[in-house]
């Protein structure tokens, strides 16, 4: 005993004669409860009630709307305390992260027929990506209701090779004609098989009238904003020949040559017969344009940096997106308190729990980015920028990834079951000591359900590749993206503040912090050691 006790002090000696540079790092001794109870609902409600207003206008990319909210958003990063690391032109730092994206957009669009001139969208929408870039002719064809479906077959005596087919949405009423060929009346499938018949353009009719239309376009607004696209690179797009035009059928009947009573009564009397409607009114002419331009957009992601201690050469990004998908053509704005407000207040208040633990002495060892991004709702277009384009902090450097999207909501799945959940996924995927400090993370502190439905390969929704966390899993940074699953009100104006859970949000982000803090402060950097998909 003598001997041991004489070694131990002699050693202790030594230590402390060594050079403070040379001594052995140590985690912060202080309870990190002590900063994650300053993560507080009452505060992302405050923060949330400013982003998701009605005057961000939906935050869409490149909008005055999502300038605004990054002015915001940077404001807070700086009152924070965060560091401005993004150099400028002037050579001056900034928080925001310039860059270009290209979005192509239509211009000249419209069909002429019957003397008249037809307007996109206000008269007819279009599916595809079509390119027609001077006017051009087409002869028109009608095809009934463009169905072939066991002995039943529209195209069986039509030549429609390099014609406008004009056909309509529905099926005929013969019993039993469409039962071998599952949902031949969808209009997808109608178009795919009038193109395979050698259609130059498809015109389905799918309103009755003008009001009708208005009703749909309204419907099918998620699927016009798919034309306006957003790319980082410029001429990206594959465009094609043939569009898919959807019209009301008193367009249809100009198409035509004819008369709305005129295609009825076609209708009615191949029913009386049982036969297709097809070809059996004359077809007419018409001439179209349909042309693609590219304009720039500017937009910028959103960066606050807190140095580390002794590690500080490593860096971890905690990340949400703030951009959301704007103002519908009605005028509803479509706010995304949810998606992703509730992630993008929630690294707001992670910042500043890991500020004041900062200015208490009390770490984190490796240095925090958190990351703000814009462009997911366009391809998660910010993230991959800041990946793949211009990582301001080397990825070689950076060892995980924690990213929130669309917490604070009970989704469908747990409405009545469960209101302490959130979805962990990713955490497994590249290291398996990432999912094991998530694991006790929430079993020391949260105790929540973690729930890893979406983390399985085979879910069909595949939610692991649709937030921004892929752009570094894909680089084989560790990464664990939080989710409190979708809901009735996803992308659409009805995702209001008024239906966050804002202890629900509170305790998500939480946990987000305590996972934080122990990959931040911990002695060694993540492994690396699995790669599933």
């Amino acid at each position: 005993m003598h001997s041991l006790h004489n070694n131990l002090r002699l050693g202790l000696l030594g230590l402390l004669l060594l050079p403070a540079t040379l001594l052995p790092a140590q985690t912060p001794s202080a309870n990190p409860t002590d900063y994650a109870r300053t993560i507080q609902a009452t505060d992302l409600e405050k923060h949330l009630r400013i982003i998701a207003a009605d005057d961000m206008q939906g935050r869409e990319t490149g909008t005055p709307g999502q300038k605004k909210a990054a002015e915001y958003l940077a404001g807070q990063f700086a009152a924070l305390g965060l560091k401005p690391i993004v150099k400028s032109e002037d050579g001056t730092l900034s928080y925001l992260q310039p860059f270009n994206l290209y979005k192509k957009v239509w211009g000249d669009l419209y069909v002429k027929a019957g003397g008249k001139t037809y307007a996109y969208p206000s008269d007819f929408a279009l599916n595809g990506l079509l390119s027609v870039p001077e006017e051009t002719s087409y002869e028109t064809v009608f095809a009934g209701y463009g169905i072939k479906a066991g002995d039943y077959d529209d195209y069986a005596n039509l030549n429609v090779t390099g014609k406008a087919v004009v056909l309509l949405e529905g099926a005929p009423s013969q019993e039993g004609a469409l039962a071998d060929w599952g949902r031949p009346d969808s209009w997808r499938t109608k178009a795919a098989l009038a193109k395979d018949k050698g259609a130059a353009q498809v015109f389905i009719v799918s309103a009755e009238s003008a009001e009708g239309y208005r009703q749909l376009l309204s419907q099918r607004t998620a699927m016009q904003g798919r034309f306006n696209r957003l790319s980082l690179k410029q001429n990206a797009e594959q465009l094609g020949s043939v569009g898919t035009f959807l019209i009301n059928r008193e367009i249809a009947a100009a198409l035509l040559g004819t008369s709305p009573a005129k295609i009825t009564q076609a209708l009615e009397k191949a029913a009386k017969k049982n036969k297709p409607a097809a070809g059996s009114l004359k077809g007419g002419k018409i001439s179209l344009k349909a042309e693609r331009k590219e304009e720039i957009v500017q937009t910028e992601n959103i960066l606050g940096y807190l140095e580390g201690t002794d590690k500080k050469d490593e860096v971890m990004v905690i990340s949400a997106h703030y951009d959301h998908i704007g103002v519908n053509p009605d005028g509803q704005v479509n706010n995304g308190a949810n998606d992703d407000g509730s992630g993008t207040v929630s690294v707001l208040e992670i910042a500043q729990a890991f500020v004041k633990a900062k200015a208490e002495g009390q770490g984190p060892r490796r240095s925090m980015l958190f990351l703000l991004v814009t462009g997911e709702e366009k391809g998660l277009l910010g993230s991959e920028y800041y990946a793949d384009i211009n990582p301001v902090l080397p990825l070689a450097q950076t060892v995980c990834n924690l990213n929130i999207d669309m917490v604070g909501r009970v989704d469908d799945l747990h409405r009545g079951k469960s209101d302490n959940y959130i979805y962990v996924i990713g955490s497994d995927k590249l290291s398996s000591e990432l999912h094991q400090i998530s694991e006790n993370a929430n079993r020391r502190y949260t105790m929540m359900e973690l729930d890893y439905k979406y983390n399985e390969p085979t879910d069909p929704e595949r939610i692991y590749y649709r937030s921004d966390h892929y752009n570094f899993a894909k680089n084989k940074i560790p990464i664990i993206f939080y989710f409190n699953g979708l809901h009735a009100d996803y992308h659409r104006p009805t995702d209001d503040v008024d239906k966050i859970d804002f202890s629900l949000a509170e305790k998500s982000a939480r946990l987000v912090f305590y996972t934080a803090w122990e990959v931040a402060n911990r002695e060694g950097r993540l492994v690396v050691d699995s790669n599933k998909p």
